[in-house]
């Protein structure tokens, strides 16, 4: 049973059974015993995926150095989840003055109410306890973030309320920082933080105190401060300030998933796909996180904004939800994603990056569509590297042509590729079983023809009507790159419409 009183408290230290240490020796000698017992392969910080052999080394090195530091990185690279993980190397719950509002040590209180209710009330002064996820304070910095946010100011009110003078220590407001003593702040996005505001933590990060506007009292706070911020602000010339900079002892830079099997694993965690019977099968899967490999490559989108993990999540989400609508029209049970509904799920991609000066003029879903486009031709190329698809292909420049849309129901597209030489068979390597739900064959089936649409083996319209491969032509010139070029078909004589 916890002490209740400051007098069981103090008995409980005595006899070793309650430990009073600062709170980055806490955490350290939480994370030295979780290191002692950590299952080989498990994670230190569980949920934080593709960053067991980069960043959390560092992470623990700076824990291990009893160090305050930063997570630089792009957005969507998890840091707020990294800095709020740290919470679990906190103990259970630590004892506090009741009410206090800086959760003060009973038996080492250091603002001015708590040493005055210790001296009147002494052993017999209640103790509280503060459980670890209540000693965890974040703050976004912005611009219009003041010192007293920050630090604390005087308070008038409660001066006159109580009929103190204003040079009454008690008189303090105590802002976000001191609220975290005895825990762990974080600041995300450092950089915003005003010039004046930066200076303000100068104190805290050195000698550990602050002190709230004119008042000649010191708070020797206890806390561990983490800050997040972007690289490209974490600069000379950017927001930061140096001596700041020169204030935190460890600066660690996070990363986008290195693999495809990590970024897949960071989606399958994240996006919400629980709504009734769904099978996303695994090539529609890959295609989805090579939307943001791709992205991230993409010399039209801008490098120094990134594209956040959270693109493939979103995109996820809107893929299955455009199959569940087809499953719902045309009564089917079971909701299976094909590669069209990435197509579809465009207002999940074209929010998630920044353009450049050529991809404005492009326009973002143009660039999307080019994005997807090359995600579907790696991925195709990894499910199918030495396949002979002529049979497919010889049936299309022989006139045929073949109409699907991501509302087609299974069965009718079965129908449909019934017609197509060696489709169904070309199908089959798609890891998909013969005899599999119609719902799947139609999803490897769409997958093929995405894949030769993607590869340029055959052509379809913004209709998603497949025919032969388009004959090479001569690029025009003096057409700018985000026009729709239109090109008269050699033999037909129809019109479609094509990328440039």
């Amino acid at each position: 049973m916890l002490p209740s009183t400051v007098a069981e408290l103090r008995e409980a230290f005595a006899a070793g059974r309650i430990q009073r240490r600062p709170v980055k020796d806490e955490v350290r000698e939480n994370l030295v015993a979780r290191m002692r017992t950590l299952a080989p392969g498990a994670s230190l910080f569980p949920g934080i995926v593709g960053y067991d052999e980069t960043v959390v080394p560092q992470v623990v090195n700076a824990i291990l150095s009893r160090h305050n530091f930063i997570l630089l990185g792009l957005r969507g690279q998890a840091k707020s989840r990294l800095l709020r993980a740290l919470t679990d190397l906190l103990d259970e719950h630590i004892p506090v003055v009741p009410g206090c509002e800086i959760h003060d040590d009973p038996l080492a209180p250091v603002c001015a109410v708590c040493r005055a209710r210790v001296r009147s009330e002494g052993d017999r002064l209640p103790v509280a306890w503060l459980p670890r996820a209540a000693r965890y304070v974040e703050k976004l910095a912005t611009p219009d973030v003041t010192i007293a946010d920050m630090i604390g100011d005087l308070d008038p009110i409660k001066a006159a309320r109580a009929a103190l003078d204003l040079a009454d220590e008690t008189t303090m407001h105590y802002g976000l920082l001191p609220r975290a003593h005895r825990g762990i702040f974080a600041i995300n996005e450092l950089p915003d933080l005003a010039g004046k505001i930066q200076v303000g933590l100068f104190n805290i990060l050195q000698e550990g105190d602050v002190q709230i506007k004119g008042y000649p009292v010191r708070l020797p706070l206890d806390v561990l401060m983490v800050f997040s911020a972007n690289p490209e602000d974490y600069t000379a010339r950017g927001k930061i300030i140096t001596p700041l900079k020169d204030r935190i002892g460890s600066e660690i830079r996070t990363h986008y998933p290195a693999t495809r099997a990590d970024a897949m694993a960071i989606t399958q965690q994240e996006a919400w796909i629980g709504r009734g019977q769904v099978d996303v099968p695994a090539f529609v899967r890959e295609a989805v996180e090579e939307v943001a490999f791709q992205a991230r490559q993409e010399p039209k989108i801008d490098k120094r904004s990134g594209v956040s993990q959270r693109l493939p999540i979103s995109l996820l989400e809107n893929v299955v939800s455009n199959a569940e609508r087809r499953a719902l029209l045309a009564g089917e049970q079971v909701i299976v994603p094909r590669i069209t509904d990435i197509y579809a799920a465009l207002p999940a991609i074209t929010g998630k990056f920044e353009l450049e000066y050529e991809g404005e003029l492009r326009g973002a879903d143009n660039v999307a569509r080019d994005v997807i486009r090359a995600a579907v031709a790696n991925v195709f190329s990894g499910y199918f590297p030495n396949a002979d698809f002529r049979q497919v292909t010889e049936w299309f420049d022989l006139g045929g042509n073949l109409q699907v849309d991501d509302t087609l129901p299974a069965a009718e597209l079965l129908k449909r590729a019934g017609d197509v030489q060696g489709l169904r068979e070309a199908a089959a390597d798609a890891g998909i079983p013969e005899r599999a739900p119609a719902p799947l064959l139609a999803a490897a089936i769409d997958f093929v023809l995405e894949g030769l649409y993607a590869q340029k083996k055959i052509s379809r319209s913004d209709e998603f009507q497949y025919q032969g491969a388009e004959p090479p032509r001569r690029a025009p010139r003096s057409v700018p790159n985000e026009t729709l070029l239109e090109r008269e078909l050699p033999a037909r004589g129809e019109k479609k419409k094509y990328y440039n």
